[in-house]
């Protein structure tokens, strides 16, 4: 269970306090290096540090401490997330994945949220995508859907899919004439995870696609993230779901543009280009890249974070944020990915040559990085959503 950064705990003298998350994502950090490689190749998580992760709470971070959650403030969970995605980006990834899912289970009563994540090793993963379809049925649904992105579909206890509703053979619809769409929880025995991982960066993820055919999901396993409100009280699901999956998504991106960062300062300490007589560290144009990046990725780390904190506090203040704060974590987000995949770029030219072999931990970064950049919920479209509610017109902000 994780230190908040925002309330210091007493503890007995003759008790040590419990390890934070992010403590145990540095300790985790050079196991994670070393199978580095079987990961990318593998296409997931060993099961082995799945194990080690879940023991750490590292899945488990948004989920209450009354079901034996983590229930962490935001920057703790970005920070965890950092520091795994530091390691290797797939890694974060799976974290943020699992870590981000786990926030539905303060919307579920309290039985079904106790049934699906009261095990201390459970682990959930799935799409928000509205890729599937629920017919009402007597005491839930009968689902049956098809969803691409499900990342860590293969060590997830419990998987996830959003749906249509049908109720008598037609769309059911909200007030506001849009599909409702609800998503449904389900035992990963119950799905068919269907190969399609072959691309170009955060390989290790595995990222399948997953289905479902004409199994039956209880009402109390459904949830919508458009109009039910939180059940658990707290700042923690005070902070959209959206939101929440946008800020876990920056935090792999500042990790990996960390990583890339530090591994061009120790290649330039090294390489002698051909042709020159200097090392890579001493050309000018190389130390302009280096404080380039370094300016940039710290600029956009300190608004992340300087956002979410002064959202938490709101959120602790009043229990709940305003539309206006929500734009600003969406905006802070998507900048944090953006900038950091910039500074991967530079930390990529900088390393010439050398860069683009498989060997080379700045291929990697450069790959993960912008995989990463098109996830739709720090993708280019955000800023037209944020930049509209800035301009005072009127905007659908069920997704932001």
């Amino acid at each position: 269970m994780a230190i908040s950064m925002f309330e210091k705990r007493k503890t007995s003298a003759l008790v040590a306090p419990p390890i934070s998350v992010i403590d145990a994502a540095r300790t985790l950090a050079p196991r994670i290096r070393t199978c580095s490689d079987v990961i990318e190749r593998e296409r997931r998580l060993p099961a082995e540090l799945v194990e080690a992760m879940a023991g750490a709470g590292l899945f488990r971070m948004c989920v209450p401490q009354k079901l034996g959650g983590g229930e962490v403030d935001v920057a703790t969970l970005i920070r965890a997330i950092e520091e795994l995605s530091h390691a290797d980006g797939s890694v974060g990834w799976c974290a943020m994945i699992g870590a981000t899912s786990g926030v539905v289970s303060g919307y579920l009563a309290e039985d079904a949220a106790g049934e699906i994540y009261g095990g201390a090793g459970a682990i959930s993963g799935g799409a928000l995508a509205p890729k599937g379809r629920a017919i009402v049925t007597e005491g839930g649904y009968t689902v049956t859907g098809r969803w691409p992105f499900a990342s860590g579909c293969e060590h997830c206890d419990w998987l996830m899919g959003s749906c249509v509703v049908v109720d008598h053979g037609v769309p059911r619809l909200l007030p506001n004439g849009a599909p409702d769409a609800r998503l449904m929880l389900f035992r990963s025995s119950d799905a068919r995870i269907i190969d399609t991982w072959s691309v170009a960066g955060l390989c290790g993820t595995g990222s399948h696609d997953i289905a479902v055919a004409d199994i039956f999901v209880p009402e109390g396993h459904s949830l919508s993230l458009i109009s039910d409100p939180p059940r658990q009280p707290g700042p923690l699901y005070a902070f959209p779901v959206f939101g929440l999956l946008a800020l876990g998504i920056a935090g792999v991106a500042i990790g990996i543009a960390r990583r890339a960062i530090e591994e061009l300062v120790s290649l330039a300490s090294e390489k002698t280009p051909t042709g020159s007589r200097r090392f890579l560290a001493e050309r000018s144009p190389i130390q302009v890249q280096v404080a380039q990046a370094e300016a940039t990725l710290r600029a956009a780390r300190a608004l992340l974070f300087e956002t979410v904190i002064e959202t938490w506090e709101t959120a602790l203040a009043h229990g709940e944020i305003s539309v206006g704060q929500r734009a600003l974590l969406r905006v802070a987000a998507t900048h944090a990915a953006t900038s950091a995949a910039g500074a991967v770029d530079l930390m990529y030219n900088a390393g010439g040559g050398t860069s683009i072999y498989t060997t080379s931990p700045l291929q990697r970064c450069f790959r993960d990085v912008h995989t990463l950049t098109q996830h739709m919920m720090v993708a280019p479209a955000t800023y037209e959503l944020t930049g509209r509610l800035f301009l005072g017109l009127e905007t659908d902000v069920s997704m932001l």
